[in-house]
């Protein structure tokens, strides 16, 4: 089922999705913690360094297009210097239209995380304080005609639109409900990111539903534990609102999706499923919510029917809770995640976030790390004697596997003859081989840059060619290793001599 997953992935386009909603600044700091203060009970927090990055809404806007979506925003800032700065990171961001309003009679909302780490390795990473500047007065009556108007005139430029609501007074109700007739009036469909509340009246008639789990409980009332409560509360909203489909967030259990069905009794399920998540290290759930309303929201505009939406946006949220703060999460991340379920060789077959941690360990240990790349299509005792050969070169040996669709970048439409997934699974079989990785560009060079491997070994063929990645290695005091070439060995030789005999035993 993974393999379809990441075909339908594939062939998702770049649909236009509008974000509509409350945008806010999200800056960080980050510092040592090595001591407690002498004043209090808290620890200090030695400053090393300050990001900003475009938080609520913004952040959806940002996972947008990290998705490779053409975004566009309505929104609004405050008059001052945060305000300014986050519109000119939202109109960066957007490959459509960028309408950022400014309201005078309010700041900016901003966030300030304060995140602390042991050494500046940053070791045992935890948030330490977060700081509020924000006022939640709805706005104006005049802002709000000229902003629900921006959004109508964009609508018909839109594939699907995103409600992303933090309750920060953008969105009373009465613009909320213009907004949501608009989209249907247009036939564009609205996914709506809720607040927390008790009255979910405003978000009536839109597509999609996306609470999580704490939201539905106080949205529909009693406790969801059990698949018959998550049933009962996706039935109670999609009837009382007259949704087309809810999707619950339920952290650890995964994700619920419930699609309506109307009849004269009432509301029925076409389809309900939990979708349950792979098991993995949590370092932050800062923007999974945002990732994934992201994902649904990329889909729905391709025409991606839900429970495939439900699936990629799962191992999407499964991702982004492996990052620090609200971080991206690409396609290419996507895809290798659903790589890695279906090989069932998770031990071996990594994703490029679960490969870095794993050398940044190794390497603080003194390990050396050895990294190669390749095809690897009809692996052959040429491949296993330049394997093990690398693999002897250190104490790790990484192997860099080219992606089915950049094999036939390199090589043309008839490879690769075995698909990623298999190849993958034979290369993780080999003891010599501890990890495999996944890369969708035609050279390894970017994956060179972030993995810096002690060791970088090519076959002598390359020689004369010239070894993608050899100036990066010796910028740091690494080394490129050449290996002896097994002659009269190769994958093309190997399907000649294929297509040779079995064309005399056809004649």
């Amino acid at each position: 089922m993974s393999g379809d997953l990441v075909e339908v992935l594939g062939s998702i386009g770049r649909p236009r999705v509008l974000v509509v909603g409350d945008l806010i600044l999200d800056r960080y700091v980050w510092g040592e913690t090595q001591r407690i203060s002498p004043e209090a009970p808290i620890p200090v927090l030695s400053v090393q360094e300050q990001d900003s990055r475009p938080g609520g809404a913004g952040n959806v806007v940002n996972a947008l297009a990290g998705l490779d979506v053409a975004v566009s925003c309505c929104g609004a800032v405050g008059n001052d210097e945060d305000g300014r700065t986050l519109a000119a990171m939202i109109q960066a961001l957007c490959a459509g239209a960028c309408e950022v309003l400014v309201d005078p009679d309010r700041p900016t909302t901003v966030k300030t995380r304060f995140i602390g780490y042991v050494q500046s390795a940053r070791r045992a990473m935890h948030h330490i304080l977060r700081v509020d500047n924000e006022s939640t007065d709805v706005i104006s009556e005049s802002l709000e005609a000229e902003f629900v108007s921006c959004v109508e005139r964009l609508l018909a430029e839109q594939d699907a639109v995103i409600i992303s609501d933090y309750a920060k007074g953008l969105l009373p109700d009465a613009a909320l409900q213009r907004v949501l007739g608009a989209c249907r009036s247009a036939g564009v469909p609205a996914i709506v990111d809720p607040r927390l509340g008790g009255d979910y009246s405003a978000y009536a008639g839109a597509a999609l539903l996306t609470p999580n789990r704490y939201e539905t409980q106080v949205a529909a009332g009693g406790s969801i534990r059990t698949g018959e409560e998550m049933r009962a509360a996706a039935e109670t909203l999609c009837a009382a609102l007259n949704l087309e489909a809810i999707v619950m967030t339920l952290d650890r259990d995964g994700m619920y999706l419930y699609e309506a069905e109307r009849t004269e009794s009432g509301v029925s399920p076409r389809h309900a499923a939990l979708y349950g998540t792979e098991p993995r290290e949590v370092y932050d759930v800062t923007g999974a919510g945002d990732v994934v309303v992201s994902v649904l929201g990329m889909c729905m505009g391709a025409g991606v029917g839900l429970p495939v939406a439900v699936q990629l946006a799962n191992a999407a949220a499964g991702i982004e809770v492996g990052k620090v703060g609200a971080a991206r999460v690409t396609r290419g991340e996507i895809a290798a995640e659903l790589r890695v379920r279906e090989s069932g060789l998770s031990e071996k077959l990594k994703t490029h976030d679960e490969l870095l941690k794993i050398l940044e360990e190794r390497r603080r240990k003194n390990e050396v790390i050895v990294f190669t790349n390749g095809c690897f299509d009809l692996l052959h005792v040429g491949h296993m004697e330049y394997l093990k050969f690398a693999r002897q070169q250190g104490d790790l040996l990484v192997v860099a596997l080219n992606s089915d669709r950049s094999v036939r970048e390199l090589k043309g439409a008839g490879r690769p003859i075995l698909k990623e997934t298999d190849r993958a699974r034979l290369l993780a079989a080999l003891e010599y081989v501890d990890y495999v990785v996944m890369f969708d560009e035609t050279t390894p060079e970017k994956l060179i840059k972030e993995t810096k491997p002690s060791v970088l070994v090519k076959g002598e063929d390359w020689r004369e060619k010239g070894v993608v990645g050899r100036e990066v290695v010796e910028s740091y005091g690494g080394r490129v290793v050449l290996a002896p070439f097994v002659e009269g060995v190769s994958t093309t030789e190997i399907v000649s001599r294929i297509i040779e005999t079995y064309g005399n035993a056809q004649s």
